[in-house]
């Protein structure tokens, strides 16, 4: 339940910058004590986090270069949702056979989340991917540097643990997972 006496009435919305990806909006806003002010965020469509897994049980790892941090980076399969995508499923068989040219016998929903909501309205629907194996190349956006790797979750985890694993979605994904496979929550 919400309490509406902590929302916040929008009074004009506008488009600050828009580029492939993502628009930054402006919005002016009235606060609950009458304040008048303006809120900017990052505007962008949902995502899939997929998590996928072999049938050994090894992750398939990716590095990638991120040019907002400088650096390759560690992590797994993240992509946008795109309009033909039928469902999120699809979107997450998507998003893993391009970017790893792996596909999964099978893909369970995981979690959702907002994963930055002070800043973005961003949306990120997590799932596990099982029985992942290599059946294609690799199908990279003209922006994308990608290298796969097969990894244990056990060095992952020690990875999120050292600092060397820093993208908070394959942290979270790892995280609940864990989280799902010790709970009987649900059972």
């Amino acid at each position: 339940m919400t309490d509406d006496s902590l929302a916040w009435e929008t009074r004009d919305r506008t488009v600050a910058y828009s580029c492939p990806g993502f628009d930054v909006i402006t919005e002016d806003v009235r606060l609950p004590d009458g304040t008048e002010t303006d809120f900017d965020y990052l505007s962008e469509p949902e995502s899939v986090a997929i998590l996928p897994l072999t049938p050994d049980g090894s992750v398939v790892a990716i590095e990638e270069w991120r040019q907002a941090v400088g650096r390759v980076n560690l992590g797994i399969p993240v992509g946008g949702v795109e309009p033909d995508d039928t469902d999120l499923e699809a979107s997450a068989r998507r998003e893993l056979t391009e970017e790893t040219g792996y596909e999964a016998e099978r893909i369970e929903s995981l979690c959702t989340v907002e994963p930055a909501n002070g800043l973005a309205d961003s949306v990120t629907h997590f799932f596990v991917a099982r029985g992942c194996r290599p059946t294609a190349e690799q199908d990279l956006d003209a922006d994308e540097t990608i290298r796969v790797e097969e990894r244990s979750l056990e060095s992952l985890e020690r990875a999120a643990l050292s600092g060397e694993l820093s993208d908070a979605r394959p942290v979270l994904a790892i995280a609940y997972y864990r989280l799902a496979e010790s709970s009987d929550v649900g059972e």
